[in-house]
């Protein structure tokens, strides 16, 4: 099983202290660094320092690390203009040398599209625009080069697009899709994404969201296998009682709420509900870790000395 560590930035996160979690988490042997893009912080708290690009910090870390994976989870389809940001996604991947992933989906955070006038449509138009945006992005990157690209949609237009430049990773980096949909998002994901993950709910949920992704992949002709299944939850890990009711503390959460919810106690106690997501139970293959008090690098080297070396 792959550890991820996922982070929420718009919670309150410099670029300086980005670096310092991705640089620890490359250290410590995590298979990837993953980041929110969101542009306002969710819940009470001090919205400082503000909210940071998703993209241009990615492609910072690009330069300043060099194994671990890199990406989204997730872009939202209603920040960006398709074409453009598979030209930032193309050029960061290119930076990494080919280590950039992409999460993408539909959008749902309506307050923080008020907040900087980013338009937020109805949901049903926010699909086809995910969807449209998917179609652009892999035609893009997938034109051979001398080439051009043509797309004619309802929401975007490209005519003659030279489809430059090009990512380090051919045809593309792997798409991520996820969410608890259960028609258009299994179809989406059978048809585009390289990874599905479903997040935040008991592990019979994730069976369920895993098992109609499936559905759709074989009912489109592709292998259900070719697909990774990956899951999401926060990640308080502690040797003593003492040590995780500081480290709930420090996240503004209960003890008891953490359990019940996330990946939470001594190590022994998360490689147990590791298990219960993993491929001998809801089907995960790999678990991004979401990593809430970004100053306790202390934390991560516990999860990488006491659970990363028996997934």
């Amino acid at each position: 099983m792959d550890l991820r560590i996922f982070i929420e930035p718009q919670q309150g996160a410099s670029y300086e202290r980005q670096l310092a979690v991705a640089r620890a988490a490359e250290d410590a042997g995590f298979d990837g660094f993953f980041r929110s893009d969101h542009f306002l912080r969710i819940g009470p708290g001090d919205p400082s320092p503000g909210p940071s690009d998703a993209w241009v910090t990615l492609a910072g870390l690009a330069r300043e690390t060099s194994r671990i994976r890199l990406g989204t989870l997730v872009t939202s389809a209603t920040f960006r203009l398709p074409g453009p940001l598979a030209v930032a996604v193309a050029q960061a991947d290119a930076m990494s040398g080919g280590r950039i992933e992409m999460g993408l989906g539909a959008g749902w955070f309506d307050a923080e599209h008020a907040a900087y006038g980013v338009p937020f449509p109805p949901v049903a138009e926010r699909f086809d625009r995910l969807a449209e945006q998917l179609a652009i992005i892999t035609g893009l990157w997938g034109t051979p080069e001398g080439e051009t690209f043509s797309y004619d949609g309802v929401h975007y237009q490209l005519a003659d697009s030279p489809a430059l430049p090009k990512p380090a990773q051919r045809p593309g980096p792997p798409i991520i899709m996820g969410g608890a949909g259960r028609r258009r998002t299994p179809a989406l994901a059978a048809a585009y994404a390289a990874e599905f993950n479903a997040a935040f709910a008991p592990a019979d949920v994730i069976g369920e969201r895993f098992a109609r992704v499936r559905e759709a992949a074989a009912a489109a002709g592709r292998a259900p296998d070719d697909l990774v299944y990956s899951t999401s939850n926060v990640v308080v890990c502690a040797r003593t009682d003492a040590e995780l009711a500081r480290r709930a503390e420090r996240i503004g959460h209960d003890v008891d709420e953490l359990r019940a919810n996330g990946f939470v106690g001594t190590p022994a106690e998360i490689l147990a509900r590791l298990a219960e997501f993993g491929p001998d139970g809801a089907g995960a293959s790999r678990v991004y870790l979401q990593v809430l008090d970004l100053e306790d690098l202390d934390h991560l080297d516990l999860i990488a000395a006491e659970v990363l070396p028996h997934v």
